[in-house]
């Protein structure tokens, strides 16, 4: 697909123009407020509870309401991008977020507050993924895309490092101004989007919405997403938790039955047949599920057992963020050169090695020998991960399904942060990790095991990815199967509806794959 912003496709010029570079920076703008909302309002917690008079159980649900709408809703909102206009959906969920951070630094009740929070969340479920897809349907796939996207994802993992910084700053003077901070700056990122982002027509071939689709998969997610949040309060075996549990997967397996059977579904499930797919998908919620659990782990060990303010956490996590936002613009020509299997294990490797060494930590501040360390080891790990994800799952995929896959890949995301971090909280419950008498001894022996979790959860997102290293440097390592729309076989090209499988594994999909932007068999 050419991109109206140029005459000819983004790949085939050595320069992007300045509107497209513009185009890219919204894009990017937008998806750094939502990762930076995702982690800006963790060190402004208690002061939140202070000024609002809020219990424990209520302030989880500042945090909670946003990961629940985020979560429960991609899947919609990734299809909702392909079905009504990228740009459209872009437009109006960037526009709700400014007015729903504007209105959750101004509330005084918790319970607005939340629901401020949740809207947030919402509406970030909308322009993660058409946002995405309108990047990799502007970008033609390889190099040019692969650089594309590693500048957009590292905006993101840039953003909620320097969420807790900007945080720890804002909070000095008061926790509204974590709230209200993203509201001026999506204002102004709106403003440009309505001149830059390119105009993208809605998805009529497929003849309807899917609409019990969308009410399964989303009330499936949003079931899901809240158990998990209230199992650890609740009990992962009480009753309501396992009975919750029971109705998400009913929900689930009457989801699958309806996108098998319907002729427009919100996930067409032949997607999920390319290991590539699966494993970016796997490896996506590994990768920040073990970090979100992480930087919760860290954080508590840093202001309650150091006594550091919230400043001085925000700082410890600085340099992960500084040697992420350094790294934007090489990544791209190093998954070129190595392929995306080979980065992510890389990263993966980092992140494994930069877990176990803070399970060093100890009740005297290491900075230099441990500290130190495993923030640059996780801050390198992030730099290369995230962005190959996001590559590794757009790759192959055509343009009219690209907000469906961006859709379910940032589901994976959030579901998989959502449920290790109430695995990792739980298991430091039940060391001890959260007594309110405990020594400070006992609660360091308490956050031990949480710790080694993390890094199991790491490991395993390393061993999800290692069947991809099988192909050659270069590659994706996917094998995509793809149905052909051309008609003339002498042309190079294939005949309609003819089901082909084009092994990409040994080598960089080019410009003459015919299959390279097909769909993936139903």
């Amino acid at each position: 697909m050419t991109s109206p912003l140029t005459d000819a496709p983004p790949a085939d010029r050595e320069h992007w123009s300045p509107r497209l570079w513009g185009t890219l920076l919204v894009l990017c703008a937008a998806m750094f407020l939502d990762a930076l909302d995702v982690s800006m309002v963790g060190v402004a917690l208690p002061s939140i509870a202070a000024d609002l008079d809020l219990s424990t159980a209520t302030l989880q649900w500042i945090v909670s309401g946003y990961i629940l709408g985020y979560g429960g809703l991609l899947l919609l909102g990734g299809r909702a991008a392909d079905l009504l206009g990228r740009r459209r959906v872009f437009l109006i969920a960037l526009a709700v977020f400014a007015l729903a951070s504007l209105l959750g630094g101004l509330v005084d009740s918790g319970p607005l507050l939340i629901a401020s929070r949740f809207v947030k969340g919402l509406s970030a479920a909308f322009t993660a993924p058409a946002g995405l897809s309108i990047i990799t349907t502007t970008f033609k796939e390889g190099p040019q895309r692969n650089r594309a996207l590693s500048i957009y994802t590292t905006c993101a993992a840039t953003g909620f490092s320097m969420g807790l910084v900007l945080s720890g700053l804002l909070t000095e003077l008061s926790w509204r101004w974590t709230m209200l901070l993203p509201a001026p700056v999506a204002l102004i990122a709106l403003v440009f989007a309505l001149r830059l982002i390119p105009h993208s027509s809605r998805d009529d071939s497929s003849g309807g919405y899917d609409l019990p689709g969308a009410v399964t998969g989303t009330a499936a997610m949003l079931l899901l997403v809240f158990t998990v949040v209230e199992a650890p309060e609740a009990g992962w075996a009480s009753a309501r938790t396992l009975l919750s549990f029971l109705v998400a997967a009913a929900l689930l397996v009457a989801f699958v039955l309806i996108e098998r059977r319907s002729a427009s579904p919100l996930v067409r499930l032949g997607v999920l047949r390319s290991g590539s797919q699966v494993r970016a998908q796997l490896g996506a919620a590994a990768f920040f599920g073990s970090y979100v659990a992480f930087q919760f782990i860290v954080t508590q060990y840093m202001q309650s057992l150091l006594g550091w303010s919230a400043l001085q956490t925000a700082l410890a996590f600085l340099p992960a963020g500084v040697l992420v936002a350094l790294s934007s613009t090489k990544i791209g020509g190093i998954v070129d050169r190595f392929g995306t299997p080979r980065v992510i294990a890389a990263g993966f490797t980092l992140l494994v090695v930069g877990y176990a060494l803070f399970l060093r930590i100890s009740l005297v501040p290491q900075y230099a020998a441990v500290i130190l360390p495993s923030m640059l080891l996780i801050g390198a790990a992030c730099a290369l991960v995230f962005p190959s994800l996001n590559i590794q799952a757009t790759n192959g995929v055509d343009d009219r399904e690209q907000g469906m896959v961006s859709g379910l890949l940032n589901t994976s995301i959030q579901v998989g942060g959502a449920f290790f971090l109430a695995v990792t909280t739980a298991v430091i419950t039940a060391a001890g990790g959260h007594g309110g008498d405990a020594s400070p001894q006992a609660v360091l022996d308490g956050f031990r095991p949480g710790l080694a979790v993390v890094a199991v959860i790491a490991l395993a997102g390393l061993l999800v990815t290692l069947p991809g290293l099988r192909g050659p440097r270069g590659t994706s390592g996917s094998v995509v199967v793809a149905r052909s729309s051309a008609v003339d076989p002498a042309a190079g090209e294939l005949v309609a509806g003819d089901p082909v499988a084009v092994d990409v594994s040994d080598r960089t999909p080019s410009a003459g794959d015919v299959p390279a932007k097909a769909a993936l068999l139903d």
